[in-house]
């Protein structure tokens, strides 16, 4: 349940972080379904490895 809660959390955080980034200078012009499928799998990553690591650092630190 506690892990659950984490993942809500760290992706409402990684959302609101990922909405001041502007990717659309890196890619080429009309590559817009790569692009969004590049935002997505950051998103997924970012949320996976902090709620981890945060998970670890609970468990190690014994805070939860």
């Amino acid at each position: 349940m506690g892990k659950f809660f984490l993942y809500v959390v760290v992706t409402i955080l990684v959302i609101w972080a990922m909405d001041s980034l502007n990717i659309n200078g890196i890619f080429k012009k009309g590559k817009v379904f790569q692009a969004r499928l590049l935002y997505f799998f950051i998103g997924i990553s970012l949320i996976y490895l902090v709620t981890n690591f945060l998970m670890d650092l609970f468990t190690i630190t014994k805070l939860f």
